[in-house]
């Protein structure tokens, strides 16, 4: 069977959650016999293998665009992949609703996984909102299959589109500390400093964390790991109050260095609000982390109604209350810390995940 996956920006770089699951998920269909190709943005390579570790690769060129650029290219790799061998098409992100017409009038049977509430996140305003929606409903019109990964936003398409899903969570891949010096390498000490990894934009609520561990008064560093690949004033306005307690790091390339602050974290700051399962939630989850959540259906969801993670409302003094509480019960964190990998279980085992995908990629092959 030959599987085409787009939406994403490429492989092997990670650049998000998206590029993520088609890495790990790529590697084990590979691993099953199954002939994969990834649709890459041109754009972001320096070079251009047709193959690495057996995933075809092909590189679509696309208008550099804040924001068209995801929109052209997944629209070229879709008439690409429609004009190829391959059997069936997984896309990813419904903001690529529309395409799945494309893949109707060639006759390639084609599933998507729609992701989150992309029409209700704070970047996208006005028409940008109404398309995201109306990608959404196409989504659910088109594409043979609906994949959504948490039971929470099953229910969210459920309610808003009358369309049922199929359930696939994203995984993560258990670790545990090897480098401390590293986390030392850029000036602080394990157990010193809250952390948030994200993208510097208003769906992820690092102004209103950075709000709440200004009003707690606390001790501890907060390092703010991501940014935004362009100009952008939310972004500037965040990153104007760095001091010596509040670091912005940037991006983090070297996951060895990336995976080590988590591990020594007093705490992990989760703020995303939008989305079902969150890959860098997971990675706190995986990484051994104390976590402190937004209280939203999906962080519950994940985090099992609080037995993995605390839950702060969106609010910077109850952020502020919950941090001063942690501080003060340091047991509390301990324990958290402990049986935060059990969370994970089965659901979000990337062997797992691989095992569902591969059984709607077999029922839409064997429905052509």
């Amino acid at each position: 069977m030959r599987v085409s996956i787009i939406g994403t920006r490429g492989y092997p770089y990670v650049y998000s959650g998206y590029e993520t699951f088609a890495k790990e998920l790529a590697e084990r269909l590979v691993t099953r016999g199954i002939h994969v190709t990834i649709y890459c943005h041109r754009n972001l390579f320096s070079s251009f293998p047709a193959q690495v570790n057996g995933i075809d690769l092909v590189y679509v060129p696309t208008v550099e665009t804040k924001v068209l650029s995801q929109f052209i290219h997944s629209f070229f790799s879709m008439v690409h992949a429609c004009f190829s061998r391959t059997d069936v098409i997984l896309a990813v992100n419904a903001a690529n609703g529309p395409w799945g017409l494309i893949a109707r009038i060639f006759g390639k049977p084609a599933c998507i996984n729609v992701d989150g509430v992309e029409w209700e996140r704070p970047k996208w305003k006005g028409l940008g909102a109404r398309y995201f929606y109306w990608a959404a409903w196409m989504a659910t019109r088109l594409y043979r299959i609906i994949i959504t990964d948490a039971e929470a936003m099953r229910q969210v398409y459920l309610k808003t589109f009358q369309k049922d899903s199929r359930v696939i969570a994203y995984g993560a891949n258990i670790r545990y500390p090897k480098h401390p010096e590293l986390v030392r390498s850029i000036g602080l000490e394990p157990g010193s400093y809250y952390l948030i990894v994200g993208r510097l934009i208003p769906d992820n609520n690092a102004d209103l964390l950075l709000q709440g561990y200004l009003e707690a008064g606390s001790g501890k560093k907060l390092v703010i790991v991501g940014d935004v690949p362009y100009e952008d004033a939310y972004a500037q306005r965040l990153k104007s109050t760095a001091n010596a307690n509040i670091i912005f790091t940037g991006y983090i390339t070297d996951s060895e260095l990336l995976a080590e602050l988590y591990h020594h974290c007093f705490a992990y700051l989760h703020g995303h609000a939008f989305g079902g399962t969150n890959p860098t939630l997971l990675k706190a989850m995986a990484y051994g982390c104390a976590i402190l959540a937004i209280d939203t259906p999906f962080s519950r969801e994940m985090l099992t109604e609080g037995r993995y993670g605390l839950f702060f409302p969106a609010n910077a003094g109850e952020i502020a209350t919950l941090m001063q509480h942690c501080e003060a019960n340091l047991d509390e964190l301990k324990a958290l810390r402990e049986r935060s990998r059990e969370g994970l279980g089965t659901k979000y085992n990337w062997d797992e995940v691989t095992n569902a995908y591969l059984a709607v990629l077999n029922e839409l092959n064997q429905g052509r």
